[in-house]
């Protein structure tokens, strides 16, 4: 199984990034994907979740300006970020929930919001 992340970057506080991951390798469904991230010093954190169903979960930190999104025939799922702050700045990492298999993570993408 391979999770792969992309979209990463810098951009100034108030700007948009959007991260984009891509799951392959299975033939097992995908019960949830999600990203999470992990700052300097800090534990890996909830960001956004999707079910194959379409539910959502958020971190009260993001919400209202960030939106999870997800393609179930492509196995992919995407983060748009808006209205970025500094304390964004993290790692983000892709995590596919299949059945029977279990979990699987991405390698990780950096984005950085400057003040």
């Amino acid at each position: 199984v391979q999770v792969v992340e992309s979209g990463g970057g810098f951009v100034q506080a108030g700007g948009s990034l959007r991260l984009s991951c891509a799951a392959s390798g299975s033939i097992f469904s995908i019960n949830a994907m999600g990203w999470y991230r992990q700052a300097p010093g800090k534990q890996r954190e909830l960001v956004a979740a999707i079910t194959i169903g379409g539910t959502t979960d958020y971190a009260d930190s993001v919400k209202g300006r960030f939106t999870i999104s997800r393609d179930n025939a492509k196995n992919t799922v995407a983060l748009q970020m808006n209205s970025l702050k500094p304390e964004d700045t993290a790692v983000y990492y892709c995590n596919a929930n299949y059945e029977i298999i279990g979990s699987y993570w991405g390698q990780g993408t950096q984005v950085t919001v400057s003040s």
